[in-house]
C-alpha cells in the first residue's frame, strides 16, 4: 500500500484506523472520505464520497491516484433492520462500485465483512471458516453477498481483494454506529459513570469481541501479508474473545466492585444476538496470515476503564 483511499473514515473503525494508517504510510498518502465532514477534522485530506455513486468513486480513485481502497462504509446490523433499503443500498452498491474502479484501476481492496453473514443454522461454537451461511438480518445478507463479489473479482479478473469478518469491536475512542455488539462499548461507559448499566441483551447472549488495536493490526496485517500461504484471500473468520453480558460485567467488578447490571432486552437485537455464532474458529487466519490478538477481556477491561477515565475527566477508582 502506497496511496490508500479510505470510504467510511468517519465510522467507529473508519476514525482510528484512518490514524493509524497515517502513522504508518504518511498523513499525505491516506485520503479520508465519507458521505460528511466532520466538524474539526484537518488531520489530513479528505474527500466528501457517497459509495453508491460510481462516478464518485471512479473519480476519488483518479484524483488521489490510490493504488488501496480500505472500504469501511456500512450500515450495521441494528442500524440495518430499521433502514434496510438504505443498507442494502449502501453495503452492496458500495462493494460493487469499489470492485469495478479497483478492476479498471488495478487496485487492492480491504472488505470488512462479519459474524452477520453466519445464520441459525451455523454450528455455533467454534463456528468453522467454511460453513453455513444464511443469515436472517439484512447486514448479514448484504454481508454474505460482498464476501462473494469479491470473491468474485479475485477469481474472475485477478483483482487483490482481501477481508476480514470482525466479531463485535469494542473502542474508547469512537462511539459504536448502530450494531448488535454496541452494549459491550456502552456498558464500560456507564459503569464509570454511574455503576450501573441497563443492557439491551439477555444474560448468556454470548458473541465474539476483539478490541479495537487488534483489529486495526488485523487489517495492516492482512493487506501487507504475502499472499503466497493464501487459501481465502477474503472472510477470514477473526475474534479475540467470547463472552456475554455477565461475563464483562463480572470483569468489570474487578475494577468496580460496586458495579450493578440489569436486562431489558430489546427484541430486535436479541433476535440477532441469538442468529449469530457464540465463538468462532480463527484457524485459517492464524495459519494463513499470523492473526494474533493481544488483548483479552481482562487486559482490554483493565485499558478500557483505564483510557475512558482519562477520556471523561473521571478520577475516582
Amino acid at each position: 500500500m502506497k496511496r490508500i483511499l479510505v470510504t467510511g473514515a468517519n465510522g467507529q473503525i473508519g476514525v482510528e484506523l484512518t490514524a493509524r494508517l497515517r502513522e504508518t504510510y504518511g498523513t499525505d498518502n491516506v485520503i479520508a472520505s465519507d458521505v460528511r465532514e466532520l466538524p474539526g477534522d484537518s488531520d489530513g485530506p479528505f474527500r466528501i464520497l457517497d459509495v453508491r455513486d460510481a462516478n464518485m468513486v471512479h473519480e476519488a480513485m483518479e484524483r488521489t491516484r490510490a493504488d488501496t481502497v480500505i472500504h469501511m462504509a456500512g450500515i450495521l446490523s441494528a442500524k440495518g433492520e430499521e433502514y434496510p433499503q438504505l443498507a442494502w443500498e449502501i453495503n452492496i452498491q458500495g462493494i460493487y462500485n469499489v470492485l469495478e474502479v479497483a478492476r479498471i484501476k488495478e487496485a487492492a481492496v480491504f472488505f470488512p465483512s462479519s459474524i452477520a453473514t453466519f445464520g441459525p443454522s451455523t454450528p455455533a461454537r467454534n463456528t468453522p471458516q467454511d460453513t453455513v451461511q444464511r443469515p436472517t438480518s439484512i447486514y448479514g445478507i448484504s454481508k454474505v453477498s460482498g464476501e462473494l463479489l469479491c470473491d468474485y473479482y479475485h477469481i474472475k479478473y485477478g483483482v487483490d481483494v482481501r477481508g476480514l469478518r470482525f466479531p463485535g469491536l469494542i473502542s474508547y475512542k469512537a462511539l459504536p454506529g448502530g450494531g448488535t455488539t454496541d452494549y459491550a462499548v456502552h456498558i464500560y461507559y456507564e459503569a464509570i459513570r454511574g455503576g450501573h448499566y441497563v443492557c439491551p441483551l439477555k444474560p448468556g447472549s454470548y458473541m465474539d469481541m476483539m478490541y479495537m488495536p487488534d483489529a486495526i493490526d488485523a487489517v495492516l496485517q492482512i493487506m501487507e501479508a504475502d499472499p503466497k500461504k493464501f487459501i481465502h484471500w477474503n472472510a477470514f473468520n477473526t475474534s479475540a474473545m467470547s463472552f456475554d453480558p455477565e461475563g464483562i460485567a463480572d470483569e468489570i467488578r474487578r475494577h468496580i466492585p460496586g458495579f450493578m447490571i440489569e436486562y431489558d432486552p430489546n427484541p430486535v437485537l436479541q433476535k440477532i444476538a441469538d442468529s449469530w455464532p457464540d465463538s468462532l474458529d480463527c484457524t485459517a487466519a492464524r495459519e494463513e496470515w499470523g492473526f494474533s490478538p493481544r488483548y483479552d477481556l481482562a487486559a482490554m477491561t483493565e485499558d478500557m476503564l483505564k483510557r475512558l477515565r482519562e477520556k471523561l475527566g473521571d478520577s475516582q477508582g
